[in-house]
């Protein structure tokens, strides 16, 4: 039951790193990049190995594995930011 939890708990994160990160991108870059289609094979497809993004049409394309780090640096820049609001 625990290993369950722990495995609804991940996905959920998991979702949730990477939309921000797909929001993050999509709002950095005013739209000319793009976030990997969920559920996709996209990546698998026209990235090579470990990629973190690559080009189709002249456009950027983010993995999913890209949206989770930016999902995470996103998390932490707010960490940071309300860190230093405290202490001030």
């Amino acid at each position: 039951m625990e290993a369950l939890a722990s495995l609804l708990g991940w996905l959920i994160v998991d979702a949730l790193l990477v939309h921000t990160g797909r929001l993050a991108v999509f709002a950095i870059s005013f739209g000319r990049w793009r976030g990997e289609r969920f559920g996709g094979n996209e990546g698998r497809v026209n990235g090579m190995a470990g990629a973190l993004s690559f080009k189709v049409g002249g456009r950027r394309v983010i993995t999913r594995n890209g949206l989770v780090f930016v999902g995470v640096a996103v998390y932490v820049a707010i960490a940071i930011a309300l860190l230093a609001s405290a202490a001030a």
